[in-house]
Order: C-alpha cells, then structure tokens, then sequence
C-alpha cells in the first residue's frame, strides 16, 4: 500500500514539472513571435519622445501612447501605414493650403485635386506706374444779386490734370486679387472750371448808352486789374494819372468825362480810367486783383449818373 502511494505521488510531480516546462516554453514562444521595437516620436512643437511598443501601425502607436493630432497638424507617416525602418514618427504643422484642401475634401464635394489646386495658385506681385486723371473741380460764383431770373456763363473751362500713381498689383492665376497705392506724384495740376450765376439780359443786353448820359440805364460790367493781362503794364496809374483804388477807380466809355460820379447798383464810383475795349455800353471796375476780376465775371447792373 505505501508502495503504491510513493508510485502515485512520483507520478503527480512529474506531471507537475512537465506542465510547468510546458507554460516556461509557451512563453518563450510567445516572446520570439512578439518583437517589441523603440520608436521615436517627434512633436510639432519640436520634443522628442521615445516609447517602447509591439504595434507597427501609426495610428496604433499614437492611440497607445495617448497622442491626438489637431486639425492643422500632419503626421509621417501617415495613420494608416506601418512604420518604416528607421522607426521615426514626425508630427508636423500643415500650411493654410492644406488645410483648406482637407476641409474641402471632408466635406464631400465632387471637386478634383486638380480645380483645388487651382485654386490656390501660386500669388505674384508687380509694381506698375499709370498716369492718371486728376478731375477737375467746378467753381460757382454768384452774381444774380437775389435775381430769380438767372443764366448762368462759364467764365473758364475747366482742365483735368494728370497723376503718376505707383501700384502694388497682387496677381493669382493671372487674376488681379489686390491693389495698393505705393506713391502718387503729380504731373499737371487740374484748372478749376468757373461759373458764374447772372441775372438774365436778354431783354438788356442791347441797351446802350447815349452820348450825354442821364438818368438810370443798364450797362455791361466788367472787371479788371492793373496786372500785364487786364492792362499790358503794371504801374496801377490810370488814364486821368490818379493811382486805381479798388472800389473807386471805374473805366467808362469815352462819352464820360473824367471826375464823373456813377452809381453803380448803389454804390458810387469816380470815372478815373479808359480803356481800348471799353466802350459803348460797356464799364470797367478796378479790383485789387486779377482772381477777384475773373470772380466778377460780367454783369448788367444800373449805372446812373450822380450830379
């Protein structure tokens, strides 16, 4: 009896051992066929960061070690391909083009690489001169004294002028995208167009003074100044020798004597001037300058003959 319980107990440990040995070699088979390899992972933001793992698949070894990627950032290789040799996984930030080529891309659309592409082309930039106008301004100047019967006269035409304006030109796919003004220069100044607002005088316009005159009449007014335009001199001496005073000093015809007094629209003036284009129903009033001339313009206003 003892013998056959020795018998039974040698045989419980020798199965013993050899499931032991069997478990010892399941895991070394275990440890052959799993290979655990050292990858380097490299950050965006430049850190390096080593991890041992058996996965061989990018996004398996991301997803092991907890690392997301955000929209503006790529990785190499790619989350579906097995690492390569040299056992490096980089990840990287991608360019505004490549976002939004993967937006347009996940959103579905039925568009090309190619049209996408296209889309965005490579930008150029150009520096261009062009001369330009410069338009010109128009000057109003109102002689209708309150009239509600008025026409109105251009005294002067007005002239553009001209401008050298210096671009910078953004061109995409020969397209011009942005504009930006670098310098302008001017070439020519723009002359002012000048129109004056008058009383009508159709009816007035063919009266004419007599060779004594009295009373009260219309005349044609105009104005001048004692620059080389208005009188080819500059001395500011009139006809009759006195010195020409704006608001007294008035050129008349012939047919009034120097030293006459005229009312003039209300206001007196002393003829002390003549002049070669003055005459008939024509009067001159001095102005102190020739811009103040051009403002009178021409008028018909009442001259009478203060005794």
């Amino acid at each position: 009896m003892k013998r056959e319980e020795k018998t039974s107990a040698s045989i419980m440990k020798i199965i013993c051992v050899s499931l032991i040995l069997l478990f010892l070699s399941g895991i070394g088979v275990m440890a052959v066929t799993t290979q655990i390899d050292n990858v380097t992972i490299t950050l965006a933001d430049g850190y390096e960061m080593t991890v041992l793992t058996s996965k061989t698949k990018v996004s398996e070894i991301l997803a092991d070690n907890n690392i997301v990627l955000s929209e503006d950032e790529k990785v190499s290789p790619s989350l579906d391909e097995e690492i390569k040799e040299n056992r490096i996984i980089k990840i990287s930030n991608r360019s505004e083009k490549e976002i939004q080529i993967a937006k347009v891309s996940e959103g579905g659309t039925d568009t090309s690489l190619e049209e996408i592409l296209k889309n965005y082309a490579p930008i150029t930039e150009k520096i261009v001169t062009k001369e330009e106008p410069i338009p010109f301004e128009t000057v109003t100047k109102d002689a209708s004294n309150g009239s509600k019967d008025t026409s109105n006269r251009v005294l002067r035409e007005g002239q553009n002028g001209i401008k050298l304006v210096t671009y910078k030109i953004k061109y995409q796919n020969d397209i011009e995208i942005e504009k930006i003004v670098l310098s302008e220069e001017i070439k020519k100044e723009p002359v002012s167009k000048i129109v004056q607002v008058q009383r009508s005088v159709t009816s007035r316009s063919s009266i004419s003074s007599r060779t004594t005159p009295t009373g009260t009449k219309y005349y044609k007014i105009t104005a001048y100044c004692s620059c080389a335009k208005c009188c080819g001199k500059r001395t500011g001496r009139t006809a009759s020798g006195t010195k020409a005073t704006a608001g007294r000093t008035v050129a008349a015809p012939s047919n009034f004597k120097f030293g006459t007094k005229l009312k003039i629209n209300g206001k007196t003036y002393v003829v002390e001037d003549r002049g070669g284009a003055i005459k008939g129903n024509k009067i001159d009033v001095y102005m102190n300058s020739h811009s103040a001339a051009l403002a009178w313009g021409v008028r018909y206003l009442p001259v009478e003959v203060v005794k």
